[in-house]
């Protein structure tokens, strides 16, 4: 298997997609720093045009960001995990996609909300991914990254008792920003926190606020 691989990416979110919803889908009502972050960016998108969550899950980021009165959808590489968003969240839009080619017009988002999806991109393919979400960002456009710090690349093969081909990529925040600015991104804001017990993976998390260039 290569790192990273899409198919093995798409095909175990697909195997614990009824897990995940039982384990992550309530947990930002344990995480008053996320929320707080979230509530932020929904502040400045109110109004601002189409945001979209990439690697949405089961749609708990759109739906929070929706329930504040952002223009919010979803996408996402699991096909399973979009039925599920769709059930959880009616009246969202949820669509099948990758982030590396998105499905979106040049210009056509005024937001991107990203929480934990850039860890399953290679590192040699971070900044091409984070251009193509600059293409699709408007200029001024503004992008919410929340991604593990480290170096690892970390492989799981079984999460909550199903068998997975997972890895999880770690980044050093300063060479996140690199990759961003690399990419066309002004970064306004890196916030780093401790994680929480008992509630998540015991890994430390860095949120990024940037801007796409004019």
């Amino acid at each position: 298997m290569t790192e990273c691989d899409p198919e093995e990416t798409r095909s175990s979110y697909d195997r614990i997609a009824a897990e995940y919803v039982r384990h992550v889908y309530d947990e930002l009502r344990h995480k008053p720093l996320d929320r707080g972050l979230l509530d932020r960016f929904a502040a400045a998108m109110k109004g601002a045009g189409p945001v979209c969550d990439l690697g949405c899950g089961p749609g708990q980021i759109a739906r929070y960001l929706h329930d504040r009165g952002v223009d919010a959808s979803g996408l996402d590489l699991s096909p399973d995990m979009i039925a599920l968003a769709r059930t959880l969240n009616p009246g969202l839009a949820f669509h099948v996609g990758d982030l590396r080619a998105l499905p979106f017009a040049s210009g056509e988002l005024a937001g991107i909300a990203a929480f934990y999806s850039i860890i399953h991109v290679p590192r040699g393919q971070v900044a091409a991914a984070l251009r193509e979400s600059a293409r699709v960002l408007r200029p001024g456009g503004r992008l919410l990254l929340a991604f593990h710090v480290g170096d690892e690349v970390r492989r799981v093969e079984e999460l909550w008792g199903e068998p997975v081909r997972l890895d999880f990529v770690f980044f050093e925040v300063g060479e996140m920003r690199g990759y961003l600015e690399a990419a066309g991104f002004e970064v306004a804001e890196v916030v780093e926190r401790e994680p929480y017990p008992d509630v998540e993976a015991q890994t430390r998390r860095a949120y990024v606020f940037a801007s796409r260039l004019n």
